[in-house]
């Protein structure tokens, strides 16, 4: 038993507003091993574990699974606190947080950072009699690993359920007993008592723990953090007891924040506050390019991607930003962290044929003529332009983390992204490079560089085999049985010098995305069968007991037969008693006792046999809190034919009265709808799934597709004040014009948003150019139509070529601009209009992006036709008329001349008398005009102007007699035949 000398001093004190300022600061609890230790020897440990005093009626009730464990806690911490006496309350209050605060970071030690705990935690916090076999019957491992199963039980939320092995998850209880408790961390500000900030801290911490834990994020889990951010910020940022946080502080809060956001997926907000957290420790860094060489047999030096950064202090030992100076017992603790700080995980060599160990960068490097920078700003900062790449500064722990912290976010966002990645290395290469001050630290940057080199042929070996070390670190430190009993590692055990001490491990553990011991092996089985190392996983999942995952492992080969049988067995009882296990099938009735991730290997059961009946069964097994139950459900209904929209709908609805924050079931259920033409409700659906994802670009098309089915407005009626004047009171007021109009710009809105996340998807580009064209003058965005038709052009021109034209947009835009626009011929006829306006857009789409396209469209052609005339340019409309003239003819030639269609002959007739009529006798006796010069008119200087076509009743009658005579053989007496000898009679005359 550990003496009080090794327990805090701030251990009775807490809750006393008497005390000192740093008692109020955010992040006040960090406690030694000897000090955890101690803490969970106390005799009120004792008391809330219900070691001290025996309940036998409420132990067998846990026992049993009647009574969860963590009911159970907080049935004896309500004893204690009715117990107590008023003048004790705050010691009392401030014991049980420090318990609380202490089996969480004892957990977090025990799973996640090492090293192994100094003691058993069963043997320390569980009561005798808890793990007694029934009837008082002798203590063994199965009793024990039959307890912590109902402790894991009771630990599901929303029917989403723990790792069933959870080590030392009696810690976790403990903690979430006493940090959830509304005596100890109030959920609303008690003006009775002081409650320091580190309360909320604390409870935040466990519940974010907790859905880390779970297979799925909760929204009930979800609220409780966000509302424990939100009082925390306005405390910290909002309120007078900002002045009692430091500018260190601040940042942790800020570098907290952030990873909840990433975790839950809020991207945009956790880069928001990687931001602010920069400011406060005074961080500067930029992602830019340095010339250097990135394989063995590059001769030349090329852009690489870089990140440059520096701390404030210079060198990574401190940050002189920090507003509040720090005490001797600080310092002292700073220079024992920097003693630590010499251990570090192994970095694995790359051991690449081709590839460099690391960038070596060009030495000697203009700044001003070399560098390339990512970002938009157009120039470094002097710090950070100073530096050489190669040899930079080590950095500020907080610092590293706000680097590795970008990584995540980026990688969060679009993990599959080949640029993505390429930007996002760098952040990780910095810290390791730089090599971080804190071990824990520099572990995850391994972390998250394996996780990138997982997509690269040349690095795939180097990133597998670095989160193999990471996983037999974790194994080697985490596991608190004996030497002989450890599990084997596939890579030798960590030396000494790639150790470090809890405290350092733990310094910084709530600010990074960490990972728990098993899902780092989940990882490690995943990225195992990525390349194609399926019997490695197999074995991982197997020794883990993660029985769903290795049913999806042999479902996703093929071996579903395999999987039926694994998952039917953590579920059924044998088919008959006398079968042995290598030839059942498990077709026996439901255990008695079902484990705790029963629904979900209900629905994997589901999708392996294509029954819903598994779907119903999991939600019942849930109590109807398991969402994934409804989603397959629905999923079944969409399959059927037809499909039973309604059925699927009612399901949709159902998971997400469970889980409110599912991207894909707000997109689902809204795409449901639109089919059922439910488009105001799909509005809702879909404007839910782009708040919860902003970047889904196919939630913002469907969004539009949805407001612009919406009906229009209807007319407002003002409201009659009473301050009406006696002669106005029968005077009816003028209901307000509605703008009819609304839901289609607020659809253009959307799919610009769409275009902007989605650029190289030409149906949104489609979306966008009929909803454009779609509203009517003069309300008309001739912008966005321009706009639109040249990226459509950009991504299916090379394929598709003039199909990829839409001809009445572009007739709407040509009138637009014939109409509506005055040619100046006094100016040039290549620049008549200021670049970017609206008439100078049209005509570069016309003369860019639209001509070059057009082969067989006579339509097109007459177009162009038609903007040349306006622009004078005769000869150039004559010619397009010409080409109409032959696209038609070269269209219609086997319809109109071999098959006898009509149709396709009178086509070519009005062809050819259009190209005579209105192309020959129209432009052919006009002056040409001059190419680039300004066009004369007769009379002036320059000589007698010369014709278009002075030939053009030769050509006319040219036109005329090849059409006849092909027509003759099929059409002879013809109304068509009639009026070619009628337009023949016409231009017969002269030359």
């Amino acid at each position: 038993m550990a003496t009080s000398t090794h327990l805090p001093a701030s251990l009775d004190v807490l809750y006393d507003d008497s005390s000192s300022s740093i008692l109020s600061r955010y992040d006040a609890l960090h406690f030694s091993d000897e000090e955890c230790r101690s803490i969970l020897h106390l005799p009120l440990t004792q008391r809330v574990c219900g070691r001290a005093e025996q309940s036998p009626d409420t132990q067998e009730r846990v026992k049993n699974g009647e009574v969860s464990y963590i009911d159970f806690l907080i049935e004896n911490i309500d004893a204690i606190l009715c117990a107590v006496d008023a003048a004790d309350a705050s010691r009392t209050r401030s014991q049980l947080l420090h318990i609380g605060v202490a089996a969480l970071f004892a957990f977090i030690q025990s799973n996640v950072t090492g090293p192994p705990l100094p003691f058993r935690s069963s043997d320390l916090l569980i009561a005798e009699s808890l793990k007694e076999e029934g009837n008082g019957g002798p203590i063994t491992p199965q009793s024990l690993q039959a307890l912590r199963e109902t402790m894991v039980r009771g630990l599901t939320v929303d029917g989403e359920a723990v790792y069933k092995l959870t080590p030392n998850v009696e810690l976790f209880c403990i903690a979430k007993a006493i940090l959830n408790h509304p005596a100890v961390v109030p959920f609303h500000t008690n003006k009775e008592f002081y409650f320091p900030l580190v309360c909320w801290t604390s409870r935040l911490r466990v519940n974010f723990l907790h859905q880390k834990m779970l297979s799925e994020n909760t929204t009930t889990l979800q609220s409780l953090i966000y509302a424990d951010l939100d009082f925390l910020d306005d405390k910290i940022f909002k309120s007078d007891s900002a002045s009692a946080q430091t500018g260190e502080e601040r940042a942790r809060f800020l570098l907290e924040r952030a990873t909840i956001n990433t975790h839950h997926g809020l991207d945009a907000k956790a880069r928001a506050d990687l931001g602010r957290a920069a400011d406060e420790t005074g961080f500067q860094y930029a992602l830019t390019g340095k010339l250097g060489k990135r394989t063995k047999f590059q001769n030349r030096d090329i852009s690489q991607l870089v990140v440059l950064a520096k701390s404030a202090d210079g060198d990574g030992a401190g940050a002189t930003k920090f507003t509040q100076t720090e005490t001797a017992a600080e310092l002292n603790e700073s220079e024992e962290a920097a003693g630590a700080a010499n251990t570090k995980p192994k970095n694995l060599d790359l051991n690449d044929d081709t590839l460099l160990e690391a960038i070596s960068f060009k030495k000697n490097e203009s700044v001003e003529e070399k560098l390339m920078t990512v970002q938009d700003h157009s120039c470094l900062p002097p710090a950070l332009a100073a530096l050489d790449p190669s040899e930079q500064p080590k950095l500020n722990a907080l610092d590293s983390i706000i680097l590795l912290s970008i990584a995540s976010a980026i990688t969060n966002t679009s993990p599959q992204h080949g640029l993505t990645r390429e930007e996002t290395l760098p952040y990780a290469t910095r810290v390791i490079d730089g090599g971080s001050s804190n071990w824990q630290v520099y572990s995850q940057a391994l972390l998250v560089r394996s996780k990138i080199e997982g997509y690269r042929t040349r690095t795939v070996e180097r990133g597998l085999l670095q989160l193999q070390a990471l996983v037999d670190q974790v194994i080697a430190d985490t596991s608190s049985e004996p030497a002989a009993n450890q599990a084997t590692t596939f890579l030798p055990r960590p030396q000494a010098s790639e150790s470090a001490p809890a405290s350092d491990r733990l310094e910084y553990i709530w600010l990074l995305s960490f990972s728990t011991r098993w899902d780092l092996e989940t990882e490690l089985a995943s990225r195992w069968i990525s390349l194609g190392g399926l019997r490695s996983a197999l074995d991982i999942y197997e020794r883990l007991q993660l029985w769903a995952e290795a049913a999806l492992c042999y479902a996703a080969t093929d071996r579903e037969d395999e999987a039926r049988i694994m998952v039917r067995k953590q579920l059924f009882n044998r088919t008959a008693p006398d079968s042995t296990e290598e030839n059942d099938t498990f077709e026996g009735p439901e255990l008695a006792q079902l484990p705790a991730d029963a629904p979900r290997l209900f629905c994997i059961l589901g999708d392996i046999d294509k029954d819903p009946a598994m779907y119903e069964r999991a939600w019942t097994v849930s109590n109807q809190r398991y969402a994934r139950a409804q989603r397959s459900i629905a999923r079944h209904y969409l399959s059927t034919k037809p499909p039973s929209l309604e059925k699927a709908e009612e399901a949709y609805r159902k998971s997400l009265d469970i889980n409110r924050l599912n991207h894909g079931a707000w997109f689902a259920l809204g795409c449901v709808q639109l089919e059922l033409e439910k488009y105001s409700d799909a509005v809702d659906s879909f404007t839910r799934s782009v708040q919860l994802e902003e970047t889904d670009a196919e939630a913002w098309s469907n969004l539009a597709a949805a407001l612009v089915n919406l009906p229009p407005p209807t007319a407002v009626k003002p409201t009659i004040t009473s301050a009406v004047a006696d002669d106005e009171e029968e005077s009816t007021p003028a209901p307000q014009t509605p703008d009819l109009y609304k839901h289609k710009r607020e659809a253009l809105a959307a799919l610009h948003r769409a275009a902007k996340y989605k650029h190289t998807d030409h149906r949104i580009w489609d979306n966008l150019l009929t909803v454009a064209a779609s509203i009517p003058p003069p309300d008309t965005p001739f912008r966005d139509i321009v706009y639109a038709q040249k990226r459509i052009i950009e991504l299916r021109g090379p394929k598709q070529g003039e199909k990829a034209v839409d001809i009445n947009v572009l007739t709407a835009l040509v009138n637009v601009l014939t109409s509506e626009h005055d040619f100046d011929v006094s100016n040039s006829a290549n620049a008549p209009f200021r670049p970017g306006t609206l008439p100078a857009l049209i005509l570069n789409l016309l003369d860019q992006d639209i001509n070059p396209l057009i082969t067989h469209s006579a339509p097109l052609w007459l177009l162009v036709a038609k903007v040349e005339a306006w622009r004078n340019r005769p000869s150039r409309a004559l010619l397009a008329h010409e080409k109409a003239w032959r696209a038609t003819v070269a269209s219609c030639t086997q319809g109109a001349f071999q098959m006898g269609d009509e149709k396709k002959w009178m086509e070519v007739v009005e062809a050819t008398e259009r190209v005579v009529r209105q192309g020959y006798a129209v432009y052919g006796p006009m002056d040409k005009e001059k190419e680039g010069d300004a066009i004369t008119e007769e009379g002036d200087e320059g000589g007698e102007a010369e014709l278009v076509a002075k030939d053009w009743r030769f050509k006319s009658r040219s036109a005329v007699r090849s059409v006849q005579g092909k027509g003759r053989e099929f059409w002879e007496g013809s109304e068509g035949l009639k009026r070619l000898k009628e337009l023949a009679g016409e231009v017969s005359g002269g030359n």
